[in-house]
């Protein structure tokens, strides 16, 4: 395979909303390219890209693809990523290495809930934006509405640059208004004929040619000269004025394709090489906070943006090379790690096929194979060179879920295995939680957790079964209490005696000193798992001596790891250490504990208890028709609603939801929505749960403690 250097190498994301086409159009453009002898189909399980049996079984990308192909000497790697939100994680690898974005529309529905969110990774990834209006001989197909709805969305820099001249069944030309040429297909698809615009359609062109012009000379001075002075602007003209224009983000050019039908995917790749921009024109942010463009004179550097793992071969590391070239055999060191790693050899990645290739220039894409350590968001350069790119940000998840072993003795296995997967999806999180005493994932939908449970059962051989996840509750208090207690024990020998009185009330930001009490000084406690404990020593006269106060303090902490009232952990308390006795010889650490353990839950449940239940703000991003449905359900999980917002068809509820709400949330979405609906939440608070929760839960404390 020949090298390319790097002016001749085009990075593009291509994304799209389930069903929109965009495997198949990725399949089209290698095959019309001439980089595959075949064009193979999703019926057909014959894609390049969905390799993966399960994404042969479901017909839909789950994973990620690297795809490669050269028109007429630039190389485009197409980044080909998944339409279904479940795996959007490896859309935010994607978007991270490359140097523009095609997002493709099924011109039957326009602007879904998914192109939303496609629109807005790319934005803020800074990336140069294409629009693809797909599947223009259906015979749903709406190209104006598409268009419509596509300025509406992303504003007037869309530029329509092609048009269709029929849709439906007798699709089979293309007006494009930069060229001001129609492209003609063949019945079968192909290679076109390039004709003059028919009369018929000759204002329509002309009105969107003028339209495109415009655009362009708006956002370039020189360009805006020139057209005020010749009253035109040339092709060549028009393509530097797009491609500025496209880096600015001012312009997001539309092209037609039925890719089903390789109808219009040569003018795209056209349009690819000629403007969109190569891996030298664009700044990158680094960890440093300066900004960086790919220097193909540079100090080798690398960054990796995937990892996974074949059994025949090991782990696979997929990288983009950031500057200079690197070879077989080079040194570099891993900035995260700082550990020294030799490259194996190079290849070239056709998804699941690979060609080995002696040399990458700055901005190509590559993979290696076996180095150590190595994961998703590092940066590998030589020692003295201290550049590092920033990391991935990867979606927040939706779902979270408990895994259930069924053999014992497989807890090393399983540990290994979610490390394994964890290494090759970060936008899967595991959490080995002590509190709840489970193991729990977290990730962005149920189809996400399927395929985790799918790896975890047929690639490492592990008999598991996902369960309901517990709550991870808080217990805190509402009124203020006092409570005593007096530790005694004699055994024969030395025995244990402590006295402790302590005052416990509610705390929270702003609350008044004590005026009441003399206190001698405050600890402010930030707890791990969230709140406050602030602890008041007003000890006079040293009825306790200093040295028992932390025994003390550790008695406190102890309780409230473990609450008095459910086993939940407390919070948002303060305490205040009063009054107490001791004994010059059986008074010590351990009776001090003991005492101001039994004290505090004394206080505690005296205190007017409180369950609390974690509380998340969500944003469900979905069409006008299913509002009413989706607010009714929100309602019916004890939703608070925030507001909400539209922008065109697409509309945003905000609310606050308990995350014992959320359970399922995302598959009864997308059953309300038939699949329309997104959401993302984040944690928001913790929040009283109501008196039937609360007695539930303490129950089922005390009948599992039985």
């Amino acid at each position: 395979m020949k090298n390319y250097p790097t002016s001749k190498i085009r990075n593009v994301a291509l994304m799209g909303h389930t069903g929109s086409g965009k495997t198949t159009l990725a399949e089209t453009m290698i095959f019309e390219s001439g980089s595959s002898h075949k064009r193979g189909s999703i019926e057909n399980k014959s894609t390049l890209s969905d390799y993966h049996e399960i994404e042969k079984e479901k017909e839909k990308s789950v994973y990620g693809s690297i795809l490669h192909l050269d028109w007429r000497g630039t190389k485009i790697n197409l980044l080909d990523t998944p339409g279904t939100p479940d795996y959007w994680g490896q859309v935010s690898d994607s978007l991270h290495v490359a140097d523009s974005a095609m997002i493709v529309l099924s011109s039957e529905y326009g602007v879904e809930v998914g192109t939303e969110a496609f629109w807005k990774a790319a934005e803020k990834r800074n990336l140069p934006t294409m629009l693809i209006a797909n599947k223009l001989d259906s015979e749903l197909s709406d190209f104006q509405k598409t268009v419509d709805m596509a300025k509406e969305r992303f504003g007037r820099g869309v530029a329509v640059v092609q048009f269709p001249y029929s849709e439906g069944d007798d699709f089979h030309a293309i007006v494009d208004v930069l060229k001001m040429t129609m492209y003609e297909f063949p019945e079968a698809g192909g290679r076109p004929d390039k004709l003059p615009i028919p009369e018929s359609l000759k204002a329509q062109a002309e009105l969107l040619h003028n339209e495109l012009v415009e655009t362009i000379a708006e956002n370039d001075e020189s360009l805006l000269d020139l057209y005020f002075e010749n009253g035109e602007l040339d092709e060549y003209q028009m393509r530097d004025g797009l491609k500025l224009g496209m880096l600015n983000r001012d312009i997001f050019p539309m092209f037609c394709t039925v890719a089903e039908k390789n109808m219009g995917s040569g003018r795209i790749m056209g349009f690819i090489g000629n403007v969109t921009p190569d891996p030298t024109e664009r700044e990158l942010p680094t960890k440093s906070g300066k900004s960086h463009k790919v220097n193909p004179e540079g100090e080798p550097a690398l960054f990796v943006f995937r990892s996974t793992s074949e059994s025949h071969v090991g782990d696979l590391t997929y990288f983009k090379v950031m500057d200079g070239s690197v070879q077989h055999g080079m040194d570099l060191e891993n900035k995260r790690t700082g550990d020294s790693l030799r490259l194996g050899a190079l290849f070239s990645a056709q998804g699941e096929k690979r060609t080995e290739v002696s040399q990458l220039d700055a901005g190509d894409i590559g993979v290696t194979v076996k180095l150590k350590n190595t994961t998703s968001g590092d940066t590998l350069t030589g020692k003295e060179n201290d550049l590092e790119f920033d990391p991935i940000e990867y979606p927040e998840p939706t779902i979270r879920v408990a895994i259930k072993l069924l053999n014992e003795g497989d807890e090393d296995k399983l540990s290994n295995a979610l490390h394994q997967i964890e290494k090759e999806d970060p936008s899967l999180r595991v959490e080995h939680s002590q509190e709840l005493q489970q193991t729990i994932l977290h990730g962005l939908g149920e189809e996400h957790l399927n395929v985790i449970l799918h790896e975890l059962q047929n690639r490492f051989q592990l008999k598991v079964e996902f369960i309901t996840p517990r709550i991870p509750y808080r217990e805190t208090i509402t009124r203020k209490a006092e409570a005593h207690y007096k530790h005694k024990k004699q055994s024969g020998g030395a025995g244990q005696f402590a006295e402790v009185n302590l005052s416990i009330e509610p705390w929270y930001e702003g609350i008044p000193d004590r005026d009441d009490l003399n206190v001698r000084n405050v600890q402010e406690i930030d707890l791990e798992w969230g709140g406050k404990l602030v602890y008041q020593n007003c000890i006079v006269g040293g009825v306790i001596d200093n040295r028992f106060l932390p025994a003390i303090l550790k008695g406190i902490m102890e309780k409230m790891e473990s609450g008095p009232m459910s086993g939940c952990r407390a919070r948002d308390i303060r305490v205040s250490v009063y009054d107490g006795s001791m004994h010059s010889v059986d008074s010590n650490e351990a009776a001090f504990k003991t005492a101001a353990l039994m004290a505090f839950k004394e206080g505690f449940l005296n205190a007017s208890p409180q369950l609390l239940e974690p509380l998340y703000e969500i944003e469900v991003t979905l069409p006008s028709d299913y509002m009413g449905d989706v607010l009714s359900d929100l309602s019916s999980r004890r939703g608070q609603i925030l507001g909400m917002d539209s922008e065109g068809s697409i509309q945003k509820i905000k609310a606050i939801v308990p995350l014992q709400e959320l359970d399922k949330y995302t598959t009864r979405l997308k059953s309300m929505t038939q699949g329309s609906a997104t959401y993302r939440r984040r944690f928001h608070d913790y929040g009283p749960v109501p008196n039937d929760i609360q007695k539930r839960v303490i129950e089922e404390t005390l009948s599992s403690e039985a």
